[in-house]
């Protein structure tokens, strides 16, 4: 399936525990149909000590969410919408269904 989301697009995240709030796509991973949100589903990983990491303990880290647990914020109306995609000229531009906005 075609991702419609790419990295550096705002989003909104619709359900699960991170419902509500909003940030920027980091990392698109297109063949489970993934993403990381910046700063969004967080979780606590225990790592060892080795030497690349000098210190152990507990570090916090973004893990994937399901790319349809997200949906593109409108610029205009600043709500979420879904995305459509618009002929300008010989190339296609993706456009927020919303508003009809470019984004």
């Amino acid at each position: 399936m075609h991702m419609k989301i790419k990295k550096g697009d705002n989003v909104i995240v619709r359900t699960g525990k991170e419902k509500g709030k909003t940030g920027i796509i980091a990392k698109v991973f297109p063949t489970t149909d993934q993403v990381i949100v910046d700063g969004l589903n967080k979780v606590k990983k225990h790592v060892k000590k080795t030497s690349a990491n000098k210190d152990g303990g507990v570090i916090e880290i973004a893990k994937p969410m399901h790319v349809s647990n997200v949906m593109i914020v409108d610029p205009k109306t600043k709500k979420a919408s879904r995305i459509g995609k618009k002929k300008v000229g010989d190339s296609y531009v993706r456009i927020a269904r919303k508003s009809g906005q470019e984004i």
